[in-house]
């Protein structure tokens, strides 16, 4: 079984920075890949970031390339997400997720750590 936590969460201001840091444990964990998505209440998971546990790609959506970093230490089985120059837009509820049994299906989720941005 694989667990997922999430943390770094916060209240700041616009142009701001954040760093969000997800967690893994579970035996033998080796995602395929990992990511970062984030969720408005009454609204559908949207992508934000991922790469791929062991390989040097990563991919980011439209709103927030140039502006967040996604990155992993795998002796920790840490996610992370740098997030700079944050926008009130970015104020969502952040969510890792691991992709174990084939890419591109998250697999196991984290509980999510709340961003806000006040402008």
């Amino acid at each position: 079984q694989v667990r997922l936590v999430e943390s770094g969460g916060g209240l700041v201001q616009a142009g701001d920075s954040l760093r969000l840091s997800c967690a893994a444990s579970g035996r033998a964990f080796s995602p395929i890949g990992m990511g970062w998505f984030r969720q408005d209440p009454g609204k559908e998971r949207e992508f934000v970031a991922s790469l791929p546990w062991r390989g040097e790609d990563t991919y980011y959506a439209t709103s927030v390339k140039g502006r967040f970093t996604i990155s992993r230490d795998i002796a920790k089985n840490a996610l992370y997400l740098q997030m700079n120059k944050l926008k009130p837009e970015d104020t969502s509820l952040y969510y890792c997720g691991a992709q174990v049994a084939r890419a591109g299906h998250y697999d196991y989720w984290g509980q999510g750590t709340q961003v806000t941005v006040s402008s």
